[in-house]
């Protein structure tokens, strides 16, 4: 009767000894040109002017991976893809990663590499290498330091004039404007309007570094960025643009503190709190939302503004 559970006991160390089988790994490195590619058509219609892009099984975004990865395996396989047989497939799908990632100039010229050959591409990638040339035109309009430059192209000097800048920056959206139909339907549908939201960014961000050389610089800071968050809500930095506005309003009451001490005579409590209640009310709004990554920098922001109010509260006095 014993002799069933010591068999038992020994297989059961036998077991325990045994080494596990191994697991194959969950991912492998891109192997094929083709892998590449379909994993990148599933995404050149994605709306990434309302959602954020797509991204791998890394967390990367995925058209600057698919671009890499196609790099890489040009680079493996040399020897391979000397024959050329898919010169216009990766210069193509090169150029629809570089859109997304606003390297315009790059891009046309990938789409006309593509279109040396006379394949099925060749018309799609003319169509599209104009519409590069003409968004990489677009950008290099209006007072932007911070945007993509092409060759060795220096950024200009701000303008001296407001209503120059108004009218680059209004030139700039009227091309990209005129853009949209030639665009419609296409993978850079959503990439012009994107680019017209950086065009209104960038115009709201002139305002903002210039405010404090116009009597009116606060109010008119203010309302670009308010037209930013207007006319762009349904975009996928929506909340981004209201933290800036509310960063702005918290800005403005620091300085006033700074300028007139809570102590002083010149203290206006009802100045003060007008730049308290808005960005009070805008950072609330955004740490109020759930399931989007700007919550938790908001609610944090808004901890340490109404700290900031505390203190100034201790040492006014309120009429």
């Amino acid at each position: 009767m014993r002799r069933p559970a010591a068999l038992a006991a020994v297989a059961l160390a036998l077991g325990a000894c045994a080494k596990p089988a191994p697991v194959a790994p969950q991912y492998q490195p891109t192997s094929s040109v083709l892998e590449v590619v379909a994993t990148l058509r599933q995404h050149l219609l994605d709306d990434t002017d309302r959602f954020e892009p797509a991204r791998d099984f890394s967390g990367r975004n995925g058209y600057r991976a698919s671009l890499m990865r196609l790099e890489s395996l040009e680079r493996v396989h040399a020897e391979s893809l000397r024959a050329g047989t898919l010169d216009d497939v990766i210069a193509f799908a090169k150029a629809r990663s570089l859109e997304r990632l606003r390297a315009y100039d790059l891009a046309a010229a990938n789409h006309r590499r593509a279109a040396e050959r006379d394949g099925p591409l060749r018309a799609e990638a003319l169509r599209a290498a104009a519409l590069d040339d003409a968004l990489g035109e677009a950008i290099q309009i209006g007072y932007e330091p911070d945007r993509p430059l092409i060759g060795d192209q220096k950024p200009e000097p701000a303008p001296r004039d407001p209503e120059d800048a108004i009218r680059e920056f209004e030139r700039r959206t009227a091309l990209l404007q005129s853009l949209q139909s030639d665009a419609s339907g296409t993978p850079l549908d959503p990439v012009v309007r994107e680019e017209i939201e950086y065009a209104d960014l960038a115009r709201a961000r002139y305002f903002v570094a210039r405010r404090r050389l116009d009597p009116d610089g606060n109010v008119r800071a203010l309302a670009e960025l308010q037209r930013v968050a207007t006319q762009h809500r349904e975009s996928k930095n929506r909340n981004r643009h209201l933290l800036a506005l509310a960063d702005l309003y918290a800005t403005i009451a620091a300085e006033y503190v700074e300028a007139r001490p809570p102590e002083s005579l010149w203290f206006d409590p009802a100045a003060f709190q007008e730049a308290v209640d808005s960005a009070s009310q805008l950072y609330e709004a955004v740490a109020n939302q759930d399931g989007v990554p700007e919550k938790i920098e908001a609610a944090r922001r808004l901890e340490a503004f109404l700290a900031f109010t505390l203190r100034v509260d201790r040492d006014r006095f309120s009429p």
